[in-house]
Order: structure tokens, then sequence, then C-alpha cells
């Protein structure tokens, strides 16, 4: 399992390079904007028609990182849906395996700006998760330390002499991680964008993920 360690509030977290947070010490596992449904819910807005396999993707990458890690808690980070329509239109055999992975497990869904949480399916239903030191919410909030969040889908860029890496990332300071997007077809907005970096200290480190995850100053 490929990580990258990080001290956030005292907590010593991983980076895995699928876009997870791993906590050891609370055996939690950690997604963000999952965005099951994305590809339906793009069809039936009159969008693109793309390949309908995303959920099944993501539903299959968390599976394996829940058996690399034996996590007893996940917490899902906010976006979990594309939409509403799309949590109850989950496909029966989709439902099926996220209910086989939620077994004997406590499993925590945070609100986010598209879902409020898909109330339909098992596990515990929050606006945001104190879990001192640290605190899982979907939005970053300005002055807040030990936050853990998703939202903005963070990437970032690494030049090399060859070629230029672009990969969802981690952004990290010392008062936050902003968690990558999780899910197939997400997107993302680039690490320099204004938003991110008006957010982030000017010491922020991204780690993008992929095979062996990558440690570099946040490019502004």
């Amino acid at each position: 399992m490929n990580t990258c360690q990080i001290t956030l509030a005292g907590a010593e977290l991983l980076a895995l390079g699928s876009g997870a947070l791993w906590w050891p010490d609370k055996s939690l596992l950690c997604v963000s904007d999952l965005h099951f449904g994305k590809s339906e819910r793009i069809a039936r807005r009159g969008g693109a028609v793309l390949p309908p396999y995303d959920t099944r993707d993501t539903l299959n990458r968390l599976a394996a990182d829940l058996l690399a890690t034996g996590a007893k808690t996940v917490v899902c980070l906010g976006d979990s849906f594309d939409d509403l329509d799309a949590a109850a239109g989950l496909a029966e055999e989709e439902r099926l395996w996220l209910v086989r992975l939620q077994a004997g497990r406590r499993w925590v869904w945070i609100e986010g700006n598209h879902d409020p949480g898909p109330v339909a399916l098992g596990g515990t239903h929050l606006a945001e998760l104190p879990l001192p030191p640290v605190t899982f919410r979907h939005i970053a909030r300005p002055g807040a330390s030990g936050e853990i969040s998703g939202h903005y889908h963070p990437k970032a860029q690494v030049k090399t002499r060859a070629r230029t890496i672009s990969r969802p990332a981690f952004l990290v300071d010392k008062d936050r991680i902003v968690m990558p997007a999780y899910g197939t077809y997400t997107g993302g907005l680039r690490s320099h964008d204004a938003v991110l970096t008006t957010l982030m200290r000017r010491e922020a480190l991204a780690i993008l993920t992929g095979p062996q995850p990558q440690a570099v100053p946040m490019p502004r």
C-alpha cells in the first residue's frame, strides 16, 4: 500500500495513492466526493452519454482500500451522490455491494452540497464529525484548525524533464487537509486557483495521488 505520512493537530495520518486518507490509530478510512451516479445524472439532464461504470469503478477501488486497511470506521466526506435522484436510482447490484462494504463497520455519511446524506442507505448521517484532535466536514471553514474537508476536488501539476504530471492531490498545511475527489469522473480544481491559495497557508504541500504518492510544495 503506497502512502505518504501527514501529521495534523497531532494525529498521524496516511494519504493513500487512491485518494483515501487512513488514520491507523482510529482504524478509520476517509474518502471524499464519491459522486456516485454522475454519468447517470449527466445523461438524465441532457448532457453527454458517458460509459455508465463510474459508480462500479469507485466501489471497486473503495473495496480494495477497505481490504488493504481493514478499516473499522469509514467517513464519506460529503457529495457521496451526484444528486438526490442519483441516490434514489442506485442500481440494485451496486446498492447491495455498498451494503456489504458497510457490514461490520461504523459508516458515517457527512452532508455535502450535492446531497444531504443518503438517508435510505444505512450508516450515520451528520453535518460534520468532531473526532478530536480533528474535525471532518465537507467544506473548509477559514480560520479552522485540525480540519479535514473535501468539496474542491484539488489537483496539482508537477513538471519533470520529460513531461508535466497532473493528478488529484491532497492539500496539506498545519491547519487542515483538503481531500482530493475519490469518485470517477469528478474532475478537479487547480491548486493555483485563488479559492485554494487563499485558503491554504503559503507553506502548504500538495500530495499527488497515484502509484507513488508524491509531496511537493503546493503549486501556486
